[in-house]
């Protein structure tokens, strides 16, 4: 597999016969929403904007989406119960590195003893085609993390070189498709240090950092459990949720019935859940595990910095910045609270 550099005009029109033969499915990319970015159906390349600095919601969505139907069924003499399970084929584009590194740690939990079909019906048959961030919004701090470039997870990865883009092969899935619809030519030495270049300039751009290596945090935590900085951190927290509902590796879900009106029929449904919700941890008989802010602040931290890497092998952040920039009270960045942590030591 040869890496290739492709024109703007050529990426462009790569982009509009894959939605044109829909050889690899529905095409989503990044799309502008005023000063804000999210992913989307894409109609031409026109609407692409691989220059975005992060996305609202992060690729997992296409996934594990915020609501999906599991089942049906109907009651009567006897109980009809039926599998919901979409397979969808799909090529994303512009997924940044650190939401790549993201999916591979959903991966890892949805591929347990039990596969979850809802989730690799849809993921196998995607096609990621990522984008290197060289504009990082002032709450990231993936660099920190490792996760502003990633080697493996990706179809395709494009870099902006300034007159082109670089074209980093991942699979045979994307050497076949740059071969197939991108023009371009192959990629020399000389072009390989303008990706390294730009990268390498991407990393003067960022605002936030971790004082410590990544691999530091599981250590830091375990002596970290009675430190005054949870405390202090979730005291102005509202529990909305929204750090957790736009975290790319967030992987809780609630499950629900919907009975028809008739209760002769209805689905089962799941749905996005967060551990930094009121009643995230309460069972039946009015229990609540996690009742104060504290606690599930604190749960949230160990989830991201230390239980995930220990069952999984994935730090559960990688620093994308969402939650930071979405959090009302500005508590809920994770590198701040390690940093605290790491200076009251």
């Amino acid at each position: 597999m040869q890496n290739r550099v492709i024109s703007r005009q050529d990426l462009a029109g790569f982009v509009d016969d894959l939605i044109r033969t829909k050889s690899a499915g529905e095409v989503i990319g990044i799309k502008a929403h005023g000063n804000k970015f999210n992913f989307g159906p894409l109609k031409s390349a026109a609407d692409l904007r691989l220059d975005y600095d992060i996305s609202l919601l992060p690729p997992k969505k296409y996934f594990l989406p915020p609501q999906e139907t599991v089942l049906r069924y109907e009651s009567g003499n006897s109980l009809k119960v039926e599998p919901v399970v979409e397979e969808k084929t799909m090529c994303i584009i512009g997924v940044h590195p650190f939401d790549i590194r993201a999916l591979q740690l959903v991966d890892a939990v949805y591929n347990g003893k039990y596969p979850d079909p809802n989730y690799f019906l849809k993921r196998n048959n995607a096609t990621i085609i990522g984008v290197d961030c060289l504009n990082p919004i002032p709450k990231s701090f993936a660099a920190s993390m490792g996760t502003n470039i990633v080697e493996e997870g990706f179809d395709l990865m494009l870099t902006d070189i300034g007159d082109g883009y670089y074209v980093t092969v991942g699979t045979n899935r994307g050497d076949s498709m740059i071969k197939k619809y991108g023009k371009g030519k192959e990629a020399t030495d000389t072009d390989t240090e303008k990706r390294d270049r730009a990268r390498r300039d991407a990393l003067k751009k960022y605002k936030t950092s971790l004082k410590m290596k990544p691999e530091e945090i599981p250590a830091l935590l375990d002596a970290s459990w009675d430190s005054p900085v949870f405390k202090e951190r979730s005291e102005t927290c509202f529990s909305c949720g929204s750090c957790v509902m736009v975290c790319p590796t967030c992987v809780c879900f609630d499950v629900q019935d919907d009975p028809a009106l008739n209760l002769k029929s209805g689905e089962r449904y799941r749905r996005w859940d967060a551990c930094m919700l009121r009643e995230f941890a309460a069972v039946a008989s009015g229990e609540n595990f996690r009742e104060h802010k504290e606690q599930r602040f604190r749960h949230r931290m160990y989830r991201k910095g230390k239980y995930l890497i220990e069952r999984y092998k994935y730090l559960g952040c990688v620093g994308c910045g969402r939650c930071g920039s979405g959090c009302l009270a500005d508590i809920a960045l994770p590198a701040d609270t390690y940093n605290l942590l790491k200076e009251a030591k």
